[in-house]
C-alpha cells in the first residue's frame, strides 16, 4: 500500500479533500490514482454536499507535477499513458464532479497545481498566492488541461502570457483577470472557501447541478443547442421536490427547506 498522499475530512456536509505531499503537495502518479479513488467515492457520498480542494501544511496549495518521476517515464516513453492521461481524467472528474467545488490555494499554485485548481466552480486565493504555468520554462507546456480550463478562465490574450512566458502573477491580478473569484488575507483562503462551501451544500443540490451542467454547455455547445438543453434541464427541474419547494416558501414568505439529495438521473435527457 503507498503512503497515503490524499487526506479527507467531511464536517457538516462539506469535504475537504488535502493533497497531503508536503512540503510542497507535488502531484505524484501515487497522488493522483488516490485522488481520483476518493472523488469517485464522494462523487456517490450522499452526505457530501460540497467539496474543497486544498493542500496541506502552508507552503502550497501544489507546486506541481514530481519532477524526479520525469526520467523514468521518458525512458519508458511512458508521459502520456502513465502520467498525463490519468492525470487528465482525474482533473476532469473535479471539472465535473457533480457538486460544488471550491478551490483554496495557499501561497502557492504552479503547474499541475494550477490545473487542477482550475477545474474547480470556484477559486480561493490567499493574498499572497502566486500562481503560474511555467511548463514552457521546462520544455513542456501545460497538458493536464490547463490550455482549455485556464483559457476559459481568463481568455485567449491571457492564458498565452501566462504558459508562454511561463511567469507566475499574483493573487490580485488572478482575480482580476478571472482566475480567481475572491482574494482572502493570508492564511485564510481555506477559512473562506469552507464558508462558502457551507453555503452551497446547504442550498438546493438539483438545482446546483443543473446550473452546472448548464454553465458547461455555454462552452461546449452551439449556442442554440446549448439553450435547448438548457430548456431540458429547467423541465427536469420543475419535476423535482426542492423546486417546489423553493416555490412554496417563497410565496408562504419563510426559508426553503430542501432535501438536499442529488438524482442526477433524474436529469439525463436525449435530444
Amino acid at each position: 500500500m503507498p503512503d497515503r498522499k490524499i487526506r479527507v475530512e467531511v464536517q457538516d456536509r462539506v469535504a475537504t479533500l488535502y493533497l497531503s505531499n508536503p512540503p510542497m503537495n507535488v502531484v505524484t502518479l501515487d497522488l493522483t490514482r488516490q485522488m481520483n479513488a476518493a472523488l469517485n467515492h464522494l462523487a456517490n457520498d450522499a452526505d457530501v454536499g460540497a467539496l474543497v480542494l486544498a493542500g496541506e501544511g502552508d507552503r502550497a496549495f501544489c507546486a506541481g507535477s514530481d519532477i524526479k518521476e520525469f526520467p523514468g517515464l521518458i525512458a519508458e516513453q511512458a508521459i502520456v499513458s502513465k502520467k498525463l492521461g490519468y492525470e487528465n481524467e482525474t482533473y476532469s472528474a473535479v471539472a465535473h464532479f457533480p457538486k460544488p467545488t471550491i478551490a483554496a490555494i495557499e501561497r502557492l499554485a504552479l503547474g499541475g497545481g494550477l490545473e487542477l485548481a482550475a477545474g474547480c466552480d470556484l477559486v480561493i486565493a490567499s493574498e499572497d498566492a502566486r500562481l503560474g504555468l511555467p511548463e514552457v520554462l521546462l520544455g513542456g507546456f501545460p497538458g493536464s488541461g490547463g490550455t482549455v480550463r485556464v483559457t476559459r478562465r481568463i481568455g485567449f490574450g491571457r492564458a498565452s502570457e501566462m504558459m508562454l512566458l511561463g511567469d507566475a502573477i499574483d493573487a490580485e491580478t488572478a482575480r482580476q483577470w478571472g482566475l480567481v473569484n475572491r482574494v482572502a488575507p493570508k492564511g485564510s483562503a481555506l477559512a473562506l472557501a469552507r464558508e462558502l462551501a457551507a453555503r452551497l451544500a446547504s442550498a438546493a443540490a438539483q438545482a446546483t447541478y443543473a446550473c452546472k451542467v448548464a454553465l458547461r454547455y455555454a462552452f461546449d455547445l452551439p449556442e442554440q443547442e446549448a439553450i435547448a438543453r438548457t430548456l431540458d434541464l429547467s423541465e427536469a427541474l420543475s419535476q423535482t421536490p426542492d423546486f417546489l419547494e423553493g416555490v412554496t416558501a417563497f410565496r408562504e414568505k419563510r426559508r426553503a427547506n430542501f432535501e438536499g439529495t442529488l438524482d442526477i438521473a433524474a436529469f439525463e435527457v436525449t435530444r
